[in-house]
Order: structure tokens, then C-alpha cells, then sequence
């Protein structure tokens, strides 16, 4: 086995692992929240808090990946998140709860940004899109499988249960990253002189210089959209909106996120070979388009049944509109700039996590959940129309 391939198997059992802890607690986290008595922003809040930390953690995780390398990071993000999730489950308040949450955000925001970092360290531009996609489909594999035993947790020992869980899924991401995963620091620039210059750019110059870029600016606002509605809309309001129109329990959500979860992990490799051999842009304007239909169907989804057939078109554009984008923001990097790339695409990203849950819980608030959720997604269709008819990314940058 070639040391790409080893390291992205261990990357992928990383994530993987990591994602089923998470979404352990997606089903019951709103639920959880709710119950220290507290209105529908504020369940945002809870939601937002982790997503700010995750932002806030982007910029020193990235500079840290540079300086120490990338292992010893990884490691350092899964000892914050289990000990963040270990924290939420033991909560006695609102505020603990909240605090807990920005310590577990911390650790997630470190695992995902120097996830793709390392994805970026190994991957040629003509398998980048493959590479990102075979990890998108441990991330969602992991993420589709855990709401349903955090569901069964969640029905059997109370809604504290799936944070346990996540917990103890942190603690194996961290042995993996320090006992599996090698050091690719050097995999790109110590074999490029341009990337010996580019390690003389400050670390926040290089990330500014690169959201200039018209696509790349586009596409990270197509993240951070993506991630609006994600957090806010599925994470934060859908729970509750099923509960309350279908009567569905908590584990009949996590089962439809399972499944869902099984369609989103078929998608993801074949949605990376099409980034290859198309290009990126054919694929994240269809997938965009799909997530904007997915929130519509879970707004007025009449049925258990079609709840669960909105689960699976949300599953599958969000496969395919991970990797895409990804790698788009991956093919953008000079030599030597992974790190500042992929730094500013999930810091941009995770702004989206920390604007949807309060924003769309208040307008939920003022208007109505289905709303929120629609008007979150007609925006982001608008955002990938605009990148739409911005000229097509480079054929031999794509796919030398």
C-alpha cells in the first residue's frame, strides 16, 4: 500500500470515528437544550457556541499544523473534544452546558481543518477530488450512523447520554491521530522552491491573499451557506419541526439520518471520480440546488416517509457538496500554501456555524421554523447561481 493510500485510510477511520461520536448527539441536542428551559434562539446559541469555537480554533490550528506538524494537532483537537463532550453530558446549567460546548467545538474545529489539511498534503490535483471524496464518506458514514444509536441512548438513559458517547469517540480519534496517522508536513513543499517562499508570507497574509480570488471567495460562501442551513436548519430547527408536525421521537429521527447517511456515503466516491473528470464546478451547482430542495421537503414533508426521503436528498447533495468545494479550495493553494488554504475555506466555512443556529432561531422565532429554513436556502441557491457563471476553474489545475 502506498503511503497516500495508508495515510488516507487512517484518515478516513480518524473522521469516521470522530463523525459518529457527533452525530451521536445531533437528534437529541436540540431536545437536551430545550430542556434547561430556554426558547428557540437560544437553543441557537447552544448550537452556535460550538460553531464559534470551531471558527475561532481554525487560524491557531492551522498555524500550529505548519509549526509542530500535523499528528501532534490532531491528537490535541480529539483530547479538547472529549474532554468538551465529556463536560455537556455532566452540564447542571444552561451556561455550563454552553461552556462545555465551545471546549468540544474547539477540539472539532483543530480535527476538521487539519484533517483537510493533511488531505491537501497528499493528494495531486488529479485525484484531489477522489482523495477528499473517500474521506467525505467516512465523515458521513460516521456522522449518518451515529444519530441512531444516540437516538436509542438518548430514549433509553436520558438526552445527557449521546454526549458520553461522543466523548469516548474523541478519545479514539486522538489515539488514532497519534498512534496511526503519519506526519505529511512535508509531503507538497519540501519538494517545491516556490513553496519555500511561500512559508516567508505571513500565515494570515497567505489566507487574505487567497479569499481575493473571486472562485475561491465564492465557493467558501457556498460552505459557509451550506453550513447556515446545516446547523441552523437540520441541527437546530428540523428536530424540533419534526417533533412537533409529525410527532416523530427522537430515535425515529436518528433512524432517518442513518439511512440517510447509507445514500450519502454511496454518493460521495462517485461524486469525487465526476469533481475529476468534470471538474469542480459541474458538481457543486447541481448539489447546491439539491441541498435547497432537501430543506424544502423537510418543511412540508407530510409523512414519516418523507421525512426520511428529504434526509436522503439532504444526505446526498451535502456528499456531494463537501468534497467538491474542498478540493476546489485545495486546487487554488500555491505550492507551500495548504495550510493557509484550507485554513481560510473552513474558517469561512465555520462562520456559517456560527451565524445559522441564532440567526434562524430568531427569525424561527419571529416568523415560523419553515421560514427560517427556506429563506437560509434561497440564499444559498442564489450564492451558487453567482458561481455558476464565474469563468470555469483551470482544466490542467483540476486534473494534472
Amino acid at each position: 500500500m502506498t503511503s497516500e493510500r495508508r495515510i488516507l485510510l487512517w484518515m478516513c477511520l480518524l473522521v469516521g470515528v470522530n463523525q459518529l461520536g457527533f452525530g451521536a448527539m445531533v437528534p437529541s441536542l436540540p431536545l437536551y437544550a430545550n430542556s434547561f428551559g430556554v426558547s428557540a434562539s437560544a437553543i441557537g446559541i447552544a448550537i452556535a457556541v460550538y460553531g464559534f469555537a470551531r471558527f475561532v480554533a481554525v487560524l491557531p490550528g492551522g498555524q500550529l499544523a505548519d509549526r509542530w506538524g500535523r499528528r501532534p494537532v490532531l491528537a490535541i483537537g480529539g483530547v479538547l473534544s472529549a474532554i468538551g463532550s465529556f463536560w455537556c453530558a455532566g452540564s447542571d446549567s444552561f451556561v455550563e452546558f454552553n461552556l462545555a460546548r465551545i471546549v468540544a467545538g474547539a477540539g472539532a474545529g483543530i480535527i476538521l481543518t487539519v484533517g483537510q489539511i493533511v488531505l491537501a498534503d497528499i493528494s495531486s490535483p488529479g485525484r484531489r477530488g477522489r482523495n477528499i471524496a473517500t474521506y467525505q464518506a467516512a465523515f458521513l458514514f460516521g456522522f449518518g450512523v451515529g444519530p441512531f444509536p444516540g437516538g436509542l441512548l438518548a430514549g433509553a438513559y436520558g438526552l445527557a447520554s449521546p454526549f458520553l458517547l461522543t466523548g469516548v469517540a474523541s478519545v479514539l480519534t486522538t489515539a488514532i491521530a497519534w498512534f496511526l496517522v503519519s506526519e505529511t508536513r512535508s509531503a507538497r513543499t519540501s519538494a517545491a522552491t516556490s513553496g519555500k517562499a511561500a512559508a516567508e508570507i505571513p500565515f494570515v497574509r497567505q489566507m487574505l491573499r487567497l479569499l481575493s480570488h473571486r472562485g475561491f471567495l465564492l465557493v467558501s460562501l457556498i460552505s459557509l451557506l451550506n453550513a447556515v442551513v446545516r446547523t441552523g436548519g437540520l441541527f437546530a430547527l428540523i428536530p424540533l419541526l419534526a417533533t412537533s408536525t409529525l410527532g416523530l421521537s427522537v430515535a425515529e429521527i436518528g433512524f432517518a439520518m442513518m439511512v440517510s447517511g447509507v445514500f450519502g456515503f454511496a454518493a460521495a466516491y462517485p461524486a469525487g471520480w465526476l469533481a475529476d473528470l468534470v471538474g469542480r464546478k459541474a458538481v457543486i451547482v447541481p448539489s447546491t440546488v439539491m441541498t435547497g430542495l432537501s430543506m424544502v421537503l423537510f418543511c412540508y414533508a407530510p409523512s414519516y416517509a418523507w421525512f426520511i426521503a428529504a434526509s436522503i436528498v439532504w444526505s446526498v447533495a451535502a456528499s456531494i457538496s463537501s468534497s467538491a468545494p474542498a478540493a476546489y479550495a485545495a486546487d487554488a493553494a500555491p505550492a507551500g500554501m495548504n495550510a493557509s488554504a484550507m485554513s481560510a475555506y473552513r474558517m469561512t466555512a465555520d462562520a456559517g456555524y456560527v451565524l445559522g443556529p441564532p440567526g434562524l432561531g430568531l427569525l424561527a422565532d419571529l416568523t415560523s421554523p419553515a421560514v427560517a429554513i427556506i429563506s437560509a436556502s434561497v440564499v444559498l441557491v442564489i450564492i451558487g447561481a453567482i458561481f455558476a457563471v464565474t469563468p470555469a476553474e483551470k482544466r490542467s489545475e483540476a486534473q494534472s
